[in-house]
């Protein structure tokens, strides 16, 4: 990607150059009418360049496009060790930097914590980091998870209505009887996850990420709290 983005600095540097030299050119011949020739020469070369070089950066991004990965589809993560001696490490606590991405003075890391049945309603827990970790029967309603690493961990019963979830990943968590209705849930992973019996009544997933999930064979069931579908109330077909 480095060297991608030097070819095309380049390139563009060479064709800013090219445009001005015709009006330098062209000044300097209002003082000797002898250099005309060569500046309408000079000038014809300056525009064949120019367009060879607004060529080679079209035809650059077109067929070597920069690839860009959501937060929820990246695969592999480096996390650093658990903080084992901070003792007040599992509690929730909402970030006042605002979610739209992640920011926090230090990691938000509740790893291994047991939190089944906590409220966590309009909390903003984005990029928090969470796997083998209890929040089953939790309440997330209107809460921010933008971010959130969410994996291998059990979310049975939790309820995420109006809640914002978006470029997280729920990768080998359980989510069985999860509500997720009218949850934002773009660019979120559920790859490996347990949804039997959840609910995704008018939650705004994208197409490749509906395409996803409607693949998850336990994308099944009914869901105890609201009675809805759960394969129905993702927009999936019936199998």
């Amino acid at each position: 990607m480095a060297a991608k983005t030097t070819t095309l600095l380049s390139l563009l540097l060479a064709s800013s150059t090219s445009a001005f030299a015709p009006q330098l050119q062209q000044q300097h011949s209002c003082s000797t009418t002898q250099l005309s020739a060569t500046n309408n020469s000079s000038n014809e070369s300056s525009s064949a360049q120019i367009a060879a070089t607004t060529f080679a950066i079209a035809s650059t991004l077109l067929l070597s496009p920069l690839s860009a990965n959501a937060d929820g589809q990246t695969k592999e993560f480096k996390l650093p060790p658990i903080d084992q001696s901070d003792k007040s490490r599992c509690v929730l606590n909402s970030s006042k930097m605002g979610q739209a991405n992640a920011a926090r003075d230090k990691l938000y890391d509740l790893r291994e914590c047991s939190l089944s049945g906590v409220k966590g309603d309009e909390y903003d827990l984005s990029g928090v980091i969470m796997t083998d970790t209890d929040v089953s029967k939790a309440s997330f309603r209107d809460a921010q998870f933008s971010k959130g690493y969410l994996r291998n961990s059990n979310f049975d019963g939790a309820d995420f209505t109006n809640a914002i979830v978006d470029r997280a990943t729920f990768k080998g968590s359980s989510l069985k009887g999860t509500i997720f209705a009218n949850a934002v849930l773009t660019a979120t992973s559920f790859e490996g996850a347990d949804v039997e019996n959840a609910d995704f009544t008018d939650a705004y997933i994208g197409d490749f990420d509906i395409r996803n999930l409607c693949k998850n064979p336990t994308l099944k069931g009914e869901n105890p709290t609201t009675g809805a579908d759960t394969r129905l109330s993702a927009n999936c077909k019936l199998n």
